[in-house]
């Protein structure tokens, strides 16, 4: 569905797409360290830090301001798929999660609390703090360490109908796979309906389609640095009823609130021009009659497009030996694996994690060490391995740029 001159179009939309400010040309392979940037939104950046006025004041800057807020929030509400709640700006995308996690606990009253061994950090520990603080119940489901996901089976032998609050890894950053979010919010509200239903979406939004439609959660998070946007804050959509818990507000404030203090309005601006770009990418291959319609082409187009690049770069391309024709070479997941998003990670018997990733380096691919680190250890110490190199890519990407890959991965190894 992308083809060369649309892939060339596509890159032409990117900031720095084949070539580092500091190191000089190279190839993009750390997207799930931070994807590259929109063009626009680096702008649209400086377009709004320029401007003195805030929000909630009697004149025509500050009613421009808000706006641009609200029209960021009905964008945002195509892209997410949502009918109903709140979409809002925080800090960063941990900040949130911490947030919506701590209202959730916070809100509810004895039962259990559920997540899973797969999960990033930023909701285990989130769960785990409070569940301390508050004296709860917390439990993991255990993921399947050769597939690098946890089932919806998994979180049915799990829950119970006292189950309160449960949160779900849309997708990990160190194996690259996607969990079956409808079949596991399915799972659990087969169970507990009452459930409040978290999710990080960190990692999936930038390699697919989010639909909170279909998943029937009452949070799903992201970090926008993560899917083409900048640093410095994260958005999150919340359901009705978790803002029924009440989250924390200024006394004599606004009682359904979520937003802590005056907000960027560039943050919101900038979100505006990611959602404008899945519908601009949208209406290159099929398109429809409405926003969603287009973002939803988008997403399909993405996920055909990166496992072309994943399928490259495990099987091969050209004469070139993809990694798992590679001897020594064990890919995280296995390789067959229908639910990687775009990711490969992998080590190697004759090479260390880093010595790969600076060999890698070197010849300009940039990729990243995961160590069995509080990041990582939940994936790479039940594998033995105390660390692997991850190969991130994203649909801007191309199979030129594996083939590049590849063929300073036959001299890392024969080395």
């Amino acid at each position: 569905m992308i083809d060369s001159q649309l892939l060339n179009d596509i890159r032409g939309k990117f900031a720095h797409v084949d070539e580092c400010p500091f190191q000089g040309p190279r190839v993009f392979f750390e997207n799930a360290g931070g994807a590259l940037t929109l063009k626009s939104a680096v702008e649209t950046t400086a377009k709004f830090a320029a401007i003195p006025d805030n929000q909630g004041r009697d004149n025509p800057a500050s009613k421009a301001l808000v706006d641009v807020i609200n029209k960021s929030k009905d964008a945002a509400m195509d892209w997410f798929g949502a009918s109903g709640g709140t979409v809002f700006v925080g800090e960063s995308g941990t900040e949130l999660l911490f947030r919506l996690i701590r209202t959730a606990v916070a809100g509810t009253r004895g039962g259990v609390l559920i997540g899973s061994t797969v999960e990033h950090p930023a909701s285990q520990s989130a769960m785990a703090h409070w569940a301390a603080k508050l004296g709860r119940d917390y439990r993991l489901v255990a993921h399947e360490d050769a597939l690098g996901l946890v089932t919806a089976q998994a979180y049915t032998d799990m829950v119970t109908p006292d189950t309160k609050v449960a949160t779900i890894l849309h997708t990990s950053p160190v194996t690259g796979m996607g969990m079956d979010l409808v079949a596991i919010a399915r799972a659990i509200r087969a169970v507990a309906p009452d459930c409040f239903i978290i999710v990080d979406g960190i990692q999936h939004a930038s390699h697919g389609l989010v639909d909170l439609a279909a998943a029937d959660v009452d949070g799903y998070v992201v970090s926008p640095y993560k899917v083409f946007s900048r640093h410095g804050y994260g958005v999150a959509w919340v359901s009705d009823r978790l803002t029924d818990l009440g989250p924390e507000n200024l006394d004599g404030g606004p009682e359904r609130n979520w937003e802590m203090g005056t907000r960027d309005t560039g943050a919101y601006a900038t979100f505006t021009d990611v959602v404008d770009y899945f519908e601009w990418l949208g209406s290159q291959v099929g398109g429809g009659d409405t926003r969603r319609a287009r973002i939803e082409a988008a997403g399909a187009a993405i996920k055909t497009h990166e496992k072309t690049l994943t399928d490259a770069m495990l099987h091969g391309t050209g004469n070139l030996k993809g990694l798992a024709e590679m001897d020594g070479v064990h890919v995280i997941g296995g390789v067959d694996n229908p639910a990687r998003e775009g990711l490969v990670c992998f080590y190697a018997d004759t090479a260390t994690a880093p010595d790969i990733v600076a060999a890698l380096n070197a010849e300009g691919v940039r990729t990243h060490v995961r160590k069995a680190d509080h990041y990582s250890g939940n994936i790479l110490t039940p594998l033995g391995q105390e660390a692997a190199v991850r190969v991130s890519m994203c649909h801007y990407n191309s199979v030129d740029e594996v083939a590049r890959f590849l063929s300073v991965m036959a001299q890392v190894l024969d080395a």
